[in-house]
Order: C-alpha cells, then structure tokens, then sequence
C-alpha cells in the first residue's frame, strides 16, 4: 500500500456552460484572486491551472495589474499554467485547430513564464488516436488525462501510443480530476482518509505515491489546505503539495508497460457522454464552416497578399479555439451560452472572411469586369463547377465560357432573372424621389447604362457593365425636373436590366492557383463540345457514366457505382423519439418508429450536360413529442416535408445529397440510412489526422450503457459505402451492421435529465434548454455517397472529400471591361496518394524571414511518399510548435517519406 501521497491544488474551470462565459469569469476572477493571495501567503502552495491559458487570459483581462504576481508564481515553479489555450472537445474539431489551440496556449504561458510540458486533458469526453503524436511533436512526453481508458489498464500509469508510433506517458486520472477531495472533507481526518484511499486503491498505484487531485469545477482550494496537510504530514503521513507537472517530473520515471493504442472511447472508468456529438448540430456545421473559412483565408493570404493580416487571422483561431471548449461546441450548455458560441464562431467566420476577400483583390483587380476569378483553395489541380452571374444569350445566341488561354468550355444555363426591376406610376411632384435612389451610378445593385426621357415616361436600363459611357446625375436632375415641369399629372417610372442568368462553368485550377474566364455570347455552331460522359437526369434517374442514381418509389435511392456497386435504399429516414438530454441519447419506453413516408413526389430541377439535379419531397406525420412522463410518444402527429436534393455533377464518381425540412417536433432523434450490400463488423471515419477503424460494440462498465455511437468529421466508410462528410457528424452501424446510420437531428430539451435510462447518474443540473428542441428551425445537411466494394482507400476518399468541403473560391473581376484575361497561376503543389494537407499559412521568423509553412499526413498505415513543387528554394523541418528540427535538400521539387500516419510540418522559403 501506498506510503506518500502528492496533493496538486487546481481547478477545473469549464468557461461556460449552464451560465454564460461572462458570469463563470466573475466567479474566476475571484477564485484566481484566492489563489494568488494564498500563494503568497503560504510558500508550501501550489496551484496548476487547469492545462488551460484562456482562465489566465480571461482573469488578467479583468485584473491586468495582476499580470507580474501571475509571472512571478510561474517562473518559481509555483503556478503551473499551459499548454492548451482552451481544454477542447476533441472529436468535435478539426485536427489543425487542435494543434493550433497548443500553439497559442504555449505561447501565451511562454510570455508569462513557460508552459507545463504535460498533456493535461482532464474532463474531454473522449480522446482522439493522433493525440499522442501531436503532443509528442510539440516535444511534450506526459499526459495526464481521465475518461475513456480502456479497461485493460489496471494501473495509474500507461504509454499511449498513436498510429504512428509516437508514445506519450499517461497519467489515469481512474478516478477523476477531484479523487483529493473526499480524503479532504474532515481537515482533522485527512490522515485517516488518506490510509483509507489508499488501502482501496492500492493495486494501482503499487509503491508509487497516490496522486491526490485536489480541487473540482469552479472552485479555488480552501487557503487553509496546505496548513491542513502540514497538520496531516506531522501525524506520520508522507503529504507533498505540488504542481502536476511536479509531480510528473518527480514520480514519472519508473518503466510503464501499459498500453493502449489510439483513440480513448472506452466507457468503463467514466462517462463519455456521447450524445454531445448529434446535439445542436448547428454549432458543429457552423465550427467546420469557421475553420474552413480561416484556412482558406491563411491559404489566399500567402497566394495573394503581401498584406500583413496576422492579427485578423489569429483573432479568427482565437475565437475558434474558445468555441471548442468542451461545453461549448458540443452544444451541452445553456441557451444563452450555445447562442453565444454561435456568435463568437460568426465572429471567427467574418474576420477570416475578410483577410480571404481582400487577399483575392489584388489579382481580381487584373481580371476584366465582365470576367470571374477562380482561386482554388487545395494543393492539388483539379476540375471544378462554378455558378456565376451572366447576361442571359439573345434568342438563337448561346453562351461561351474562354479562358485566358482562348480554350472554350461549355456552359449550362440555370435560370434566368426577371428583367423589370421596377414599374411605378406617380405624379410627377414625385419624381425626384425616385432620383434619391440613385447614388453615383447605382440603383437597385446595379449601374445606370442609359434612360429614355420621353414626356410622362421615365425609363431606366440598368448593366453589370456600363457600355454608354460616362453618367451624370446631376445633368439627369435637371433634365426630369424640366421635363415634370413641362409634364404635369401622371407618370410612369420603369427600371430594366439586361436579362440576366445563373450559368455553370467547368473550369482547371492549378494546385493552390488562380485561373479566370469570362462568359460570352456566341453562335451556336462556335459551342465547344459537351462532355463525353454528361451529367443527365430525367424525372427519376441521374447518371454521368460514373454513378447512376435511380429515385425508388417510397424516395429512397438506389445508386451504382463506378465499379457496379450498387447501394439500394439510401436517404432511408428513420425517426424515433428521444427522452434523453444533451449528454446522451435516451429512447422512451414505449417507442415508436417512423420510416416510411405518407406520400412522394420527385421534381426534375436541372437535366444537365454540367450538373443534374432531382428534387425529392417525402412527407412524413412524426409524432409532436413525448408524455408528460417522457416515455411514450405522443399520438399527435405534425405533418412535415423532408426535401433531399439529389445531385450529379459530370466528372464526379460521387452523388451529392442534401436535405432540409422545418422541425416541428419536440423529443425525437431523425437518422438517415445507407443500406450496405452485405453485413459488415466495422466501420472507418476519418478525422483529427487519423482514419479510425472501430467496430460494432462499445466497452462500458462504468455506469453509461456503452451506445456503439461514434464521431466522424470528413468522412466514414463502412463495407462499399462511404459518406463524405461537410461537418463532424454522429454515426451508427445499425440493425447488426447491414446499414450505416448518420444523425440528422436529435432534438432534446434538458442538459442533463436525472433519471436517464441508460446513464446511472445526472450529467448536470437539470436545466431546460427549450432551444435544443429546435423548434421552428430548418435543419439542412449536406453530404455526398461514394460507392465502392474496395472501401475508401481505393475510393480515394481522402482525396474526394477535401474536393467536396473545399469548392473553389470564385469573385468577379474589377479590372478595366473587356480587357485580356491574365494568365493561370500556381502555388504549391503536393502530391501523394492519401497525403492531406492541413495548413499553409505564411510564418515570420526573426532570422530566417517569411516563409510558407505547411502540415501534411500521411492517412494511411503504410508508408507514403509526399512531392511537393512550387516557388521555393529551401525547406525546414519543425515540431508543431514551430521550432526547427533539421534542412530538407531541395532539388527542383522536394520529396518526402512519410511513415504510416505521420504528421510532417515543413517551412518552405
């Protein structure tokens, strides 16, 4: 049995949850102001700050006068702050904002006095494969972390191995970040309680010291503690007070050999709590829209810019970051508080929206006005469909689209806009109103080509691009106020516009270039050729003569593949009720299962050469909701449409789906179904710079039925079907592996409930959220079905996927009209089969200068070799956190070896 025991002091501080982040930050401010007076107070004390740089920000926002007593705890080893920014869900993120979160919350404890070189992970609801790799490429060898451990690990202690190899020693937190705490309960018995815990824990610890985690959820440790445990120590008891990394640093040095490879998802010592990952689906749409909108804006910015917009950017991470909290992004809190989370991701979203924007000015200001800019955000070439404004053809006229090399490509018309912006009649007193619209040159969004002012007739005719030469507004004042003068009585005001269209365009974008093209009237005997195999569909069937698509008649989907696997029934949906909360799925007692539809119809929307699309409507009656005892579903029905677009583009070996309908009902969790042939025992989801492979079943045994639930962010593939992703989404292999489930909806109305049928104890206080219910809200998702009996990596799903969440970024010249086209551009190109690419920003440093740097890996398990060309001389290796490790010869291009799901960071100049 244990002998000694090491008590850290810490807090765990979730920054906002069931009360917002500004009410949790008073009671921060307080308790670090406790701390700080304790420290000083008492030399003995020491205190970690929960592996987290956002308490220490948001306190010393609050109490910037406080700064150097902070720094002063740091630089003696008393205060233990870092490395995180932010304590994040880790599954509910991409892996870059992971490593970004370590980057700026070692940088922030570095300018306070240095980071704890320790992992600290201790409340997450579950832990990613590739973590250990991050922490070990950041050059940090401990991590300390509680949920999700398999049971396989009896001691306090074990390796955690990644896909690649790397390992970090974990600490088990086995029973949680405040097992200190009922030892501390009685001051005058700690001694006592502490021979008792140990004496119960003993087998895992063996002669180590028990490991006394002293402190909970937003509460700073009594200041007494320490003179409480130098009153423990004199009664015969071997009592440290330390910080986790002293701790680590002092007692981590024995052999473990113990160990667990990739992801932690183990229910058996804690809850998991996996529920998080399909409720509020809306928080985790807008993450993956804020972090693809960032990346894009780092990637223009190295293209296009020589602006320095670094602070815009890192106000962008920085908000994401905050966003990923644990009980934020997972959509676990308060209304208030998911609201906020939403905002802050918007705020994210805007600031980078604005770095890409201005990034893509330069060089659209060298493509004509009546000529589009393409840029394409991937390291790789590709062919791409963009959808642009255009003046609609004259009868008999076809539309062109050339590129600056003089190349034609076809072009599908869309629609057309109505050409009659306006007709009014007035009195002539009040045609001067009518000229207060005007500013300059523009009315209603468009500009003034000419007018036609003829007595009691005012006619405007509006242009993209003016062709009339100059206008003078003034001159126009005193025309029409002459003419009302000489007019008297009625008037007939008109605004037209030249007929408009939305029109597709294929278009080749070099790898992380730029292209452009313009759309031009032409003869129909000057139309380039269509493509060999186009995009068709007819009321019920799409093909592009890679996958066909047939709509079944209860509007499921029947789809074959470009190797004749056929998929039927996918787009089957599946409603049930759901009397759980925001942490776990819950089904009532007496439930009712709602799959077939009460009516169908199909609609043709777009028949080709380009992209085909067919529009699905199924009508269901879901139950309102659930009894007032929340165990049957309610006989009441709400009628409700569910649209799913279904869509081909030429070229694509893939179908893109998306559906939308209006929630009405309260209490329920809505899945859509991808039948597989033939019955399988796993399942691949990609995610976090690793594909993880898991099975049928979950590890409980903790008191969470062990719901075989997972997490997937690009993509996830089971038997021949895989399902490219646009946000980190829930899924299921269900009805004993034959079909893939993936959760639309899951509408709840409570935090935590509890009495929850498949968890033994409340999550949280049971506090409504109304707004979880989604009520009234349109819930939309967008996805595309990729089938293949060779599974994902001959799919090439890694490459698809980046392909189908990244589209090409597309804005109008503002170049003098009808001038010549520039040339297309490229930037760095990577190529290598299943090699991604999660960053390329521009990177300044103090010796070297700018240069370009970049994060690839390697997702597979076998070796790969990445190739990398562009305008770069010379490159670097460095760890996640910037620091160089070694030159790379480069000789006209530069090749790597990559090991089995490594990750590479490199610095190009």
């Amino acid at each position: 049995m244990p002998d000694s025991a090491v008590f850290v002091p810490h807090f765990h501080w979730d920054r906002e949850w069931y009360e917002p982040f500004q009410v949790f930050r008073h009671r921060l401010v307080q308790a670090l102001d406790t701390v700080l007076e304790t420290a000083e107070a008492d030399p003995d004390f020491r205190f970690t700050v929960d592996g987290q740089m956002a308490a220490v920000e948001d306190y010393l926002e609050m109490r910037p006068e406080n700064r150097d007593r902070l720094a002063a705890l740091v630089r003696a080893g008393r205060l233990a702050v870092g490395p995180w920014l932010i304590l994040l869900d880790e599954f509910l993120c991409s892996g870059e904002t992971i490593v970004r979160n370590l980057q700026m919350g070692w940088a922030a404890a570095d300018r306070l006095g240095g980071a704890m070189p320790v992992g600290y992970l201790p409340d997450m609801f579950g832990h990613i494969a590739q973590m250990p790799q991050i922490l070990a490429r950041a050059g940090i060898e401990h991590a300390a972390l509680w949920r999700g451990v398999p049971g396989t690990v009896d001691g306090h202690a074990f390796r955690w191995r990644a896909p690649d190899g790397s390992e970090v020693r974990t600490e088990f937190l086995f029973d949680g970040y405040d097992n200190g705490l009922d030892v501390l309960l009685v001051p005058d018995r700690i001694g006592s309680a502490l021979g008792e815990y140990a004496g119960m824990t003993a087998e895992r610890w063996g002669s180590d010291p028990v490991l006394a985690m002293a402190g909970t959820d937003h509460h700073a440790p009594d200041p007494r503690l320490a003179s409480w445990l130098r009153r423990a120590a004199q009664e015969g008891r071997a009592i440290t007070v330390a910080t986790l990394d002293e701790y680590i640093r002092e007692h981590a040095r024995d052999e473990v050999t113990a160990v667990v490879t990739g992801e932690l998802r183990s229910h058996v010592r804690g809850n998991i709590l996996p529920g998080v990952l399909s409720v509020r689906l809306g928080l985790k749409q807008r993450m993956a829209l804020a972090e693809r909108t960032v990346d894009h804006a780092e990637r223009m910015n190295v293209m296009c810019s020589a602006q320095d917009d670094s602070p815009f950017l890192a106000l962008a991470w920085h908000k994401i970051i905050e966003s990923t909290a644990h009980d934020s992004v997972v959509g676990s809190g308060t209304d208030e508080t998911c609201d906020q989370v939403a905002a802050r991701l918007a705020e994210a979203a805007q600031a980078a929206r604005a770095v890409r924007d201005a990034a893509l000015a330069a060089p659209a200001a060298l493509v004509p006005v009546d000529g589009h800019l393409v840029a394409n955000p991937l390291t790789s070439a590709r062919s791409a469909l963009v959808e642009v404004d255009v003046v609609a053809p004259a009868e008999g006229a076809v539309l062109i689209a050339r590129s600056a090399d003089g190349s034609a490509q076809p072009v599908q018309l869309v629609s057309e806009a109505p050409t009659v912006l306006s007709d009014e009649r007035m009195d002539a007193s009040d045609l001067e109103r009518v000229l207060r619209r005007i500013h300059r040159r523009e009315l209603f969004g468009r500009l003034i080509d000419h007018y036609e002012l003829t007595p009691h007739s005012l006619v405007f005719h509006l242009a993209e691009v003016p062709t009339s030469g100059p206008f003078d507004l003034m001159v126009l004042r005193r025309e029409v106020a002459a003419a009302a003068a000489a007019h008297p009585g009625e008037w007939r005001v008109r605004t037209l516009t030249e007929a408009r269209a939305s029109a597709l365009v294929p278009v080749q974008v070099p790898a992380l270039g730029l292209t452009s093209f313009r759309v031009e009237a032409g003869e129909p005997s000057a139309a380039p050729d269509m493509p060999a195999a186009p995009a068709t569909a007819t009321s019920r069937t799409l093909s592009n003569g890679l996958v066909e698509v047939e709509v079944a008649a209860d509007g499921t989907l029947d789809v074959t593949g470009p190797d004749g696997t056929v998929l039927y029934g996918v787009g089957r949906l599946v409603d049930c009720g759901d009397r759980g909360d925001s942490y776990n799925y819950a089904p009532p007692a007496a439930d009712v299962l709602v799959s077939e539809p009460v009516q169908v119809a199909v609609d043709l929307v777009e028949s080709g050469p380009l992209r085909a699309r067919v529009r699905v409507t199924r009508l269901y009656a879901w139950p309102a909701g659930l009894s007032s005892d929340r165990d049957v579903r309610s006989e009441q029905t709400v009628r409700t449409p569910v649209e799913m677009l279904v869509e081909v583009r030429a070229g694509e070996p893939f179908v893109r789906v998306s559906t939308s309908f209006l929630n009405r009902s309260a209490d329920h969790r809505l899945r859509l179904h991808v039948p597989l042939p033939e019955p399988v025992d796993t399942s691949a989801a990609a995610g976090q710079f690793a594909v993880t492979d898991r099975g049928l079943t979950a590890e409980g045994g903790w008191g969470e039925y062990p719901l075989p639930t997972f997490p997937a962010s690009s993509f996830v593939s089971a038997g021949a079907a895989t399902v490219l992703l646009d946000h980190s989404s829930e899924y299921e292999l269900v009805q004993e592996g034959s079909a893939l489930a993936i959760t639309l909806l899951r509408a709840i109305g409570s935090i935590s409930v509890n009495i929850h049928p498949l968890r033994d104890e409340p999550a949280a206080s049971e506090i409504p959220t109304p707004g979880a219910q989604e009520l009234g809200m349109r819930i939309e998702h967008r996805f595309a079905v990729v089938p293949s009996a060779a599974g994902w990596q001959e799919a090439r799903a890694v490459a698809l996927a980046e392909e189908f969440r990244n589209e090409v970024l597309v804005t109008r010249g503002t170049g003098p009209g009808h001038g010549q086209l520039p040339p297309a551009v490229a930037g760095i190109r990577v190529d290598g089969e299943d090699v991604h690419v999660s960053c390329v920003r521009r990177v300044v440093d103090d010796t070297l200068g700018t240069g370009t740097e970049i994060r690839l890996t390697a997702l597979r398990d076998t070796a790969s070799t990445a190739r990398l060309t562009g305008a770069f001389t010379e490159a670097t290796t460095v760890d996640l956190l910037g620091r160089a490790l070694a030159r790379v010869p480069v000789h006209d291009e530069l090749e790597l070896s990559l090991g089995p799901w490594e990750i590479r960071t490199l610095v190009l100049r």
